[in-house]
């Protein structure tokens, strides 16, 4: 087999490459070690960027995310028994608009059917080759056990944090920067009406909480929680009465519903350099990780790709490497940008310790934050996606 660009992972961030590349005539073939069905409905949230939502209306995959998904103009901040809205389209004149992560998935896959996109489904790649050369070897194991290989002239590796293709950077040129979180994020699908028309970030005695919405029947909620709590040991009323204690108010209560999948998230925040070595270039959360608290993970990944898939284009249309070979200092200045905002959020409204001072302090942040229009605005602009890279 041979191709011009060879994807690894047919996530979101590989689907957008391939489509990307399409758009602008160069081949590519993506190899997904998951099931079209699997990787179809893993039900993942999703927030998505000003920028992202704009980028899928232009590219023509963005019809079904229009009709489905919820814009919202800002946000809401709850602590110290009482709630104050960031609003965006005041602040910033934009908005985010919240559309599952697989939901994009599945809007890209289509896409690329259609247009007669090579996407394999079930390989599991089993090593990367020849990177220093002008023609690299991706080795894979289809579906039917047998092993085969990809011949490009570049490797993209998007196969996230656990894949192959990050460690394929040599040791020795290879910097990783990470930082692990005391605590994690408890997670629920509930079948219920919203509880709120626009998302609640509280900060709480107890700890952070999240509420949510993904649609008119279905809504996602957060608490902190221990990382290595046990998701199936909490009883649902067990999980309603925590939820309620951080966020009920004298004017507001959650709307219960039917718990439909429960689970425990760690957090960490993690950053490679370089991001590319040879003619491999890595995206997404193969290269870097965020907590969610900030909702930048896709859209990263989304950066990423668009400032790659403007480079590969410039290589093959007029012989102008220099995109390419500046993709790693012009990824991570966003990508620094928005881990120092994830961190930030994440900081601002969990308890890391039960020190009374500290939470005292964070009410105090989160006072100012609202109360001023220039921290205000600085939370909005980082919210709905800083300028994008190209």
């Amino acid at each position: 087999m041979k191709t011009r660009v060879g994807i690894v992972g047919g996530g979101p961030a590989g689907l957008l490459l391939s489509h990307l590349l399409h758009r602008a005539g160069i081949e590519s073939v993506v190899l997904e070690r998951r099931s079209r069905g699997v990787l179809e409905n893993e039900i993942r949230a999703g927030v998505l960027e000003h920028h992202t939502a704009e980028l899928l209306r232009e590219i023509g995959v963005g019809g079904r995310m229009e009709r489905e998904g919820s814009v919202h103009h800002g946000i809401n901040l709850r602590f110290d028994g009482r709630t104050e809205r960031v609003d965006f389209a005041d602040l910033t004149g934009k908005s985010v608009t919240l559309y599952g992560q697989h939901e994009v998935v599945r809007d890209l896959i289509s896409a690329r059917l259609e247009s007669g996109g090579e996407l394999i489904f079930g390989a599991r790649v089993t090593g990367l080759s020849g990177l220093e050369t002008d023609s690299p070897t991706v080795r894979f194991t289809d579906s039917d056990g047998d092993e085969e290989a990809l011949d490009c002239d570049f490797v993209v590796g998007v196969d996230g944090f656990h894949g192959i293709s990050r460690g394929c950077i040599p040791g020795s040129v290879r910097r990783e920067y990470q930082k692990v979180y005391p605590f994690g994020w408890f997670g629920l699908l509930v079948a219920a009406p919203p509880s709120t028309e626009e998302l609640i970030y509280a900060l709480h005695d107890r700890g952070f909480s999240l509420v949510s919405t993904r649609s008119p029947e279905m809504q996602r909620m957060y608490f902190q929680c221990n990382p290595n709590e046990n998701a199936q040991a909490w009883s649902d009323d067990r999980i309603w009465t925590e939820m309620h204690a951080r966020l009920d108010t004298e004017d507001w209560k959650l709307t219960d519903g039917e718990i439909l999948q429960k689970n425990v998230v760690q957090m960490r925040s993690f950053v490679t350099e370089p991001m590319q070595h040879g003619r491999l270039f890595i995206a997404g959360d193969a290269a870097h990780i965020v907590p969610p608290t900030g909702a930048k993970g896709m859209n990263l990944a989304v950066a990423d790709v668009r400032v790659l898939a403007k480079g590969l284009t410039e290589h093959y249309r007029s012989g102008d490497h220099a995109a390419l070979e500046n993709y790693t200092e012009t990824c991570l200045r966003r990508v620094w940008k928005a881990s120092r905002f994830s961190w930030w959020m994440t900081s601002l409204l969990h308890r890391a310790d039960s020190d009374p001072f500290h939470l005292k302090v964070q009410i105090a942040e989160l006072d100012y934050v609202t109360s001023s229009r220039a921290a205000s605005t600085t939370l909005a602009e980082n919210y709905v996606g800083l300028p994008l890279p190209v």
